[in-house]
């Protein structure tokens, strides 16, 4: 790691503390110790309350976060003039502000060119909401599972994608921008690759998801390993993954609740792509769907997917278990109140609990050790 990139992972106290035991450790002949990784959540975790920039930001701040992610629902203006009061507010609090915005490909069940224009246009949006916001990366993504079962084969949906995201190639360079592609349960790992490495890695990146690759039987590990070297930002949340007569089962949960061995999947996250934050996207409250990959049928969506890769997922589903803990869970529409008010306190409950874990079990974070130093 070289200095700039030293200086720009850290802050404050725990920048001075970490400082002194490099220089401490160089004079010893001993190898420096590595800065923390930021730690921040990506405020779709609260989609329940209705919160906007302002209160996500006051919230994230007092649980000594360092970074968020907030989406186009989140502002409530696009205005020049509002954003910089978001970006002025998160400056005073400390944290770090990125967007995110919706689907970059009009071939795509998500696509809604009523709202978004063309996908230049979309994909500028981004530009100008991340220069705003002094960002350096912005949040998109090709479509959603329901694109993989469509008449239009995926492969289609990625060209178009390679060929929205080379129309603003020169603006991003400009900007010092990269779009982050995510992984968005419509895309597995070595298909995200292929759009980062045909547009062009050096404005686009991966937006890394740790529970979505599970929805297309795919081991998060193997997904981290794939797209670790391109990742700018992410969504991190665990999940439960065990065998079912018709092939398997999962249901995310909370960070630490899962089959994930995040052990594993940190020390891999600190050698491939430590300058990105880890960012908990907490999506607890659904029940657990199946693959049935068993059947035939499930295969034509993936015809394509390396008996490799599917073989690392089959492994973590053989030594997986359900989920025995507590969790409120509701599918479909029209809820009573009641149940309704009780998923929205547990997105509340789950986000800080997971967030403890991450920092208690996990050692990430930096805001929270600044105060720690200083008490």
């Amino acid at each position: 790691m070289n200095r700039r990139d030293f200086l720009q992972a850290t802050s404050g106290a725990a920048l001075v503390a970490m400082a002194s035991s490099a220089v401490a450790a160089i004079q010893q002949d001993e190898k420096p110790i590595a800065p923390p990784i930021r730690l921040g959540i990506d405020c779709y975790s609260l989609h329940g309350y209705g919160w906007k920039a302002i209160q996500l930001l006051d919230y994230a701040a007092s649980l000594q976060v360092d970074a968020i992610q907030v989406n186009i629902p989140d502002f409530e203006s696009l205005d020049d003039e509002y954003l910089r009061t978001v970006k002025e507010h998160a400056d005073r609090l400390g944290v770090t502000i990125e967007p995110g915005i919706n689907s970059i490909c009009p071939l795509s069940k998500t696509w809604n060119a009523r709202r978004q224009g063309t996908p230049t246009e979309h994909l500028r949006l981004g530009l100008r909401l991340a220069k705003a916001l002094g960002a350096s990366a912005v949040k998109c993504y090709l479509g959603n599972a329901a694109d993989r079962h469509g008449p239009t084969p995926i492969s289609a949906l990625i060209d178009v994608s390679i060929k929205s995201l080379r129309s603003v190639r020169s603006e991003a360079l400009d900007a010092g921008v990269k779009f982050a592609v995510e992984n968005h349960g419509d895309l597995l790992a070595r298909e995200v690759k292929t759009i980062i490495e045909e547009a062009g890695s050096d404005f686009v990146g991966c937006c890394l998801d740790s529970g979505n690759p599970v929805t297309l039987a795919e081991d998060p590990l193997l997904a981290l390993e794939i797209l670790g070297p391109y990742t700018v930002t992410t969504h991190i949340r665990d999940s439960v993954v065990y065998e079912d007569p018709n092939g398997a089962a999962y249901q995310w949960v909370a960070l630490g609740d899962g089959c994930i061995d995040f052990h594993t999947f940190v020390a891999r996250f600190r050698e491939l792509c430590p300058q990105a934050p880890f960012l908990l996207e907490i999506l607890t409250g659904s029940p657990p769907r199946v693959l049935a990959y068993l059947e035939p049928e499930y295969w034509k969506a993936f015809p394509s997917m390396p008996a490799a890769d599917f073989a690392r997922f089959l492994a973590l589903a053989k030594k997986g278990h359900p989920f025995t803990g507590s969790m409120m869970m509701a599918s479909g529409e029209n809820q009573p109140l009641e149940y309704q008010a009780a998923l929205k306190h547990q997105q509340r409950v789950d986000l800080e609990r997971s967030l403890e874990y991450a920092k208690k079990t996990l050692n990430l974070g930096v805001k929270w050790r600044e105060s720690k130093t200083e008490s």
